[in-house]
């Protein structure tokens, strides 16, 4: 009852905010348009600070600075608009004969304009009687119709025409003005503005206060420059090749495509629209539209998708479906401002989100970090038996890591928690099947690809494998695992069945046995993976007559140490010529621990150390020196 209650209140209040913004509306946009300015101006004040310009004056000259150059632009874009009005008559002839030209270049047109004719023709037939009555009716009603009076206004004095030519001109100058004083007013008490915020939120954790301002100043600096810049340079751009193709008002659409782009998704394709009908309306034929509709093609992929990537990294900070939906919500709440101040107030959300606990659900609803950690998403898609995801998601983390560095800080770390799962009863041994015949499909997709971290690394744009990445540490990766060969390899260790790696007691264990067997191989080592049943009384004379060299026992339950030791020391009686190395995959740390009394050659906790451990044992030693033999 109480959490209802509680959830209701959460409700009420979220209504209540976005009520006051609805109804503020004429308040919060000045104010939101000058916060996020003061980001964008904020790097150029501290640069004149460090130049020794007093803050003051600073600020004043960067401000001022900024408002010329949009009144610059202001100005520029309505004389480019009075002039393309001026012209718009004499267009008007050349769109009447585009039109003309495609009606009668369409299929079949003649004959429907004809059968339309005849239709008119019968239907004019069929109620003339009927016009001719009306026509009648019409006679007499003004026989007896009064005569109309009309009532003129008098003409507009000077202070009325005055009136009526600024009343337009009141509210955006009210708002620039707002705007022009909070934007100083927040870049003079910048500092004291963030200090009685934290003192509002609560002084009993300055770290994490301390460091949602920092993320969310970054951030949106970063942010909002690098979308000016790179708007600003595809306004140029489109607005130098518009110009090249002849269309008129060129300066007016590259501003506009500048403008309009800072509106995700949409923004690109609604300043193509402009220049597209203006190239459709000044030539008689069809290539300059054809040269404008190839220019915007053009430039918007590039910019989109080959420069934007490159500038803001893997992404923005926000997933796509969130940029869509922040956009319908602001501007549904505040109009076209808010389509343009959509990306920049959500990612303000999303800060909030990743360092204040309670909102944090906004950083899993809007965020880019994905919902799941990396390991968990691997277990996820095998628990589900989607081998092909999950081939996808190692792809995109072996574009900039190593096998080696994938299976132990991924795939290893995901299969532990499927252990864990195992060893609480909540995972049947029909899913633990599920999932090892999943990890071998995975395991054999993966089969082409080297033990190597990439020479030539291509980042991923992925979120999901993107985090997996971050979380791979590639300097204990493949590098320090020795490449074997046929003269470098010990005689013993060649050949089938010399080495085995042998699943401790679950099908899991199996598959952790399998990613081991795979990384051996990649090293020059050949490898075969067995399942638990390899150690039963049945199955242990075959292991005796085929005499490993090396044996690899793998263990992902952190609870089988009995099972460890029952299965060295018989190993151990039955073949005792054989390497063993136990690889206790339950945990990094402590893989030793508690195991002083099992006889195993080795003990590992991770695969890569197994690797390296077995890798080591099977290489030939290397030639004592001249000296050392004399000696």
């Amino acid at each position: 009852m109480a959490e209802a209650s509680g959830g209701i209140g959460h409700v009420a209040t979220g209504a209540l905010i976005i009520a006051a913004l609805y109804l503020g509306r004429e308040v919060f946009i000045p104010v939101a348009l000058a916060i996020l300015l003061s980001f964008v101006l904020a790097p150029v004040v501290k640069l004149l600070q460090r130049l020794k310009l007093p803050r003051a004056v600073a600020v004043v000259s960067v401000v001022a600075l900024a408002f010329a150059i949009l009144a610059g632009l202001a100005m520029a874009m309505i004389s480019q608009a009075t002039q393309l009005a001026s012209d718009l008559p004499i267009y008007q002839t050349t769109i009447r004969e585009k039109i003309g030209s495609l009606k009668g270049a369409a299929p079949g047109s003649g004959v429907l304009s004809r059968a339309a004719d005849v239709l008119q023709e019968l239907g004019k037939e069929l109620d003339g009687s009927k016009e001719i009555a009306q026509g009648r009716q019409k006679e007499r009603e003004a026989e007896t119709r009064p005569i109309p009076v009309e009532v003129h206004q008098p003409a507009p004095s000077a202070l009325e025409t005055l009136r009526a030519f600024l009343t337009p001109l009141i509210h955006p100058l009210t708002t620039t003005g707002i705007v022009l004083i909070f934007v100083v007013f927040v870049l003079l008490k910048r500092e004291d503005l963030r200090n009685r915020f934290i003192r509002l939120t609560g002084t009993y954790d300055l770290q994490k206060t301390t460091a949602a301002f920092d993320d969310g100043a970054k951030r949106l600096s970063r942010l909002l420059l690098t979308q000016l810049l790179l708007n600003t340079a595809f306004g140029i751009v489109i607005g130098i090749g518009l110009w090249l193709i002849g269309i008129p008002s060129a300066l007016l659409w590259g501003i506009l495509a500048a403008i309009l782009r800072f509106i995700p998704y949409l923004g690109a394709i609604l300043s193509a629209v402009f220049p597209l009908v203006i190239a459709a309306a000044v030539d008689p034929g069809w290539s300059m539209l054809a040269w404008t509709a190839a220019l915007f093609f053009i430039v918007e992929p590039v910019a989109g998708h080959v420069v934007e990537p490159l500038v803001y990294g893997r992404s923005t900070g926000l997933s796509p479906v969130a940029i869509i939906v922040a956009a319908t919500f602001w501007t549904w709440l505040w109009g076209p401002i808010g389509l343009v101040l959509a990306t920049p107030l959500t990612v303000c959300l999303v800060v909030l989100g990743r360092h204040v606990d309670r909102l944090e659900f906004l950083d899993v609803l809007l965020g880019d970090r994905p919902a799941l950690s990396a390991p968990e998403i691997f277990y996820q898609r095998v628990l589900a038996g989607d081998p092909a995801e999950a081939a996808d998601k190692a792809e995109e983390v072996l574009r900039e890591r190593s096998l080696s560095a994938y299976y132990d800080e991924v795939a290893l770390e995901g299969l532990r928690l499927a252990a864990a799962d195992a060893t609480r009863g909540v995972l049947d041994l029909g899913r633990q099947v599920r999932i090892l015949e999943t990890v071998r499909e995975v395991v054999e997709d993966l089969s082409e690809h080297a033990d190597q971290t990439p020479r030539a690394i291509t980042p991923t744009q992925d979120a999901e494998a993107g985090a997996a990445v971050d979380q791979t540490k590639e300097s204990e990766g493949a590098a320090d695992l020795p490449q074997l060969s046929g003269e470098t390899i010990q005689p013993t260790f060649q050949g089938d069945d010399r080495v085995l790696c042998i699943a401790g007691q679950t099908p899991i264990d199996e598959a952790a046995a399998l990613m081991l067997a795979q990384i051996l191989g990649k090293h020059g080592l050949a490898a075969r993976a067995l399942g638990p049943e390899a150690t039963s009384s049945a199955m242990i004379a075959g292991l005796v007559e085929s005499a490993p060299a090396l044996i690899c026992l793998c263990y992902l339950n952190a609870g089988g140490a009995a099972h460890m030791r029952y299965a060295v020391k018989r190993l151990r009686r039955r073949l005792p010529s054989a390497c063993i190395i136990l690889a206790s995959l339950a945990t990094e740390a402590g893989a030793n621990g508690g195991m002083t009394d099992v006889p195993a050659d080795d003990i590992a906790s991770t695969l890569r150390d197994v690797s390296k451990a077995c890798l080591s044992r099977a290489m030939q030693p290397l030639p004592l020196s001249t000296d050392l033999m004399e000696a």
